[in-house]
């Protein structure tokens, strides 16, 4: 029984043995762990690594610079020239349809000045608002002196009615606006008128017609009843790099026409014009604070120039107006605005004889420079289409 036992033991020791080498054997031939493959962009070949550029260096900003560069300032308009304004001007007014002219136009046409011509002309006139004073002087005036000549030649008709209409217009009147100042004190141009004549308008194109002429300007908001005023007036300074002083929507309008002035005074400028605010003649209160405004300015400096805006087509409403607003300001000068297509240009001749103040401006369109010095012979020559 003993070699049975020993038996049993080699066989155990031979098991151990054999297993302790398949397990050796086995470690040696494990694989070492795989690195996480690399996921190459598109279109490199496999085995082909991916190379990063440095990018450029950043620049170093020179001591002192600006982040930016500044903007260009803008460029300015340049109006057109006064001289010209009017010739071109004269140009619309001759190819308008006005009623004074067309009252013009069929007294000419006609083969024999007969009396129903007569009447015909004369309501026309009137219709033109030229008032019935001066349509009765210039119909009388035509029949004596073709009546004296014996003619009835339009030709001689029209040379009789451009004298006749020359003189009522009175070209004796000065037209020049009142822009001397004296003690280094600007000229100061007041603006006045009612609602929706486009008196801001006006003052922002009369900036553009002083500029043209040489002369330095600064722009007084004072209507600081109406909200967009102040910027429109601003757009239209900024466009001939003239300032505009301005203060808070309601702020008293007097004291912002004073410190309009009072810059003007203090920068050199040549002129200031001042924007009021429009008003309704039949307001007693607006018109009285109007006179203030023109007192507080002068207190600063002598107000050369009241200006007086009227739409040319609302006829004998704007005579109106325009009486009133002379008695409250003492009115020096007219602007006639719309004094084109459907305009009546008889009004120049009506408010000349109403307020004893010369038409110095007119306005015939919507254009930026279409607002001119008015000239009596031109005037006179566009309504007789020449």
């Amino acid at each position: 029984m003993d070699w049975f036992f020993w038996l049993i033991v080699a066989l155990v020791g031979a098991a151990l043995i054999a297993a302790s080498v398949i397990i050796i054997k086995g470690n040696r031939e494990l694989p070492a762990p795989e690195e996480p493959e690399a996921i190459e962009p598109p279109g490199t070949e496999p085995g082909e690594g991916v190379v990063e550029e440095a990018g450029p260096e950043p620049e170093e900003a020179p001591v002192g610079a600006e982040a930016e560069a500044p903007l260009p300032a803008p460029s300015l308009d340049q109006p057109e020239a006064p001289r010209s304004r009017f010739a071109r001007l004269r140009r619309r007014l001759a190819t308008s349809n006005n009623a004074l002219a067309r009252a013009l136009g069929q007294l000419l046409s006609v083969d024999r000045i007969d009396a129903d011509t007569w009447d015909d002309f004369e309501a026309t006139l009137i219709s033109s608002d030229l008032g019935v004073g001066p349509t009765t002087e210039l119909t009388e005036a035509l029949r004596k002196e073709l009546s004296i000549d014996g003619v009835t030649d339009p030709a001689k008709a029209r040379e009789v009615l451009r004298t006749e209409l020359l003189r009522l217009v009175d070209p004796t009147m000065d037209r020049t606006l009142r822009l001397d100042s004296a003690d280094g004190d600007p000229a100061v141009v007041m603006v006045v008128g009612v609602n929706g004549t486009g008196k801001t308008t006006t003052v922002g194109k009369l900036a553009r017609v002083l500029v043209a002429d040489g002369r330095s300007v600064v722009l007084g908001a004072a209507d600081t009843f109406r909200a967009a005023a102040a910027e429109q007036l601003a757009t239209w300074g900024e466009r001939v790099g003239v300032e505009t002083v301005r203060g808070e929507e309601g702020a008293d309008p007097a004291s912002v026409a004073f410190d309009a002035v009072s810059q003007g005074k203090e920068t050199g400028v040549d002129v200031v014009l001042v924007d009021t605010a429009g008003r309704l003649h039949t307001k007693v209160g607006l018109m009285d604070e109007l006179g203030k405004v023109k007192r507080v300015i002068e207190k600063k400096a002598p107000v050369g120039e009241v200006l007086l805006v009227l739409d040319a087509t609302t006829g004998q409403n704007g005579m109106t107006q325009a009486r009133i607003f002379a008695e409250v300001v003492d009115v020096t000068g007219i602007v006639l605005t719309k004094l084109d297509g459907s305009a009546k240009g008889g009004i120049v001749i009506q408010v000349q004889r109403e307020l004893g103040v010369p038409v110095k401006l007119i306005g015939l369109g919507e254009g930026v420079d279409d607002l001119a010095p008015f000239d009596p012979e031109g005037f006179v020559a566009g309504i007789l289409g020449e």
